[in-house]
């Protein structure tokens, strides 16, 4: 099973094993309005903890996605090519963007859990 976490920028991970799965939140992409495109890596980029790993555009904004950990790109979201839209839809479920093989597994300590990211999503607003 795997567990999940939250960053301030609003990009949540799933974790399983050695592997995260990322994408944006719910609260995210409300702010964004309708995503019209999703820019995924290539596979096998080296991502590091806070650097751009996709950007989202939508009608209102272009957006970077942040890496939450650091760690190699193994998988992309090839649906969010032909369906953008599935990010409003299922932002936290079948509208993730990349799985990375994590690389330093005590990155995960500086992130939150669910509570805690609703409970900061509360207060910033």
């Amino acid at each position: 099973m795997s567990q999940i976490y939250y960053t301030t920028d609003h990009e949540w991970i799933a974790v399983d094993g050695d592997t995260g799965t990322i994408g944006i939140t719910d609260h995210a992409q409300k702010q964004l309005g309708d995503i019209v495109f999703v820019e995924l890596p290539e596979k096998g980029l080296e991502v590091a903890k806070g650097e751009e790993a996709c950007v989202v555009e939508s009608v209102k904004a272009a957006s970077e996605v942040y890496a939450p950990v650091s760690g190699e790109v193994i998988e992309t979201n090839d649906a969010l090519a032909e369906n953008s839209a599935l990010v409003n839809e299922d932002a936290e479920g079948a509208a993730w963007f990349v799985k990375i093989q994590l690389t330093n597994r005590s990155e995960l300590d500086d992130l939150m859990d669910k509570a805690a990211y609703d409970a900061f999503v509360e207060n910033e607003g």
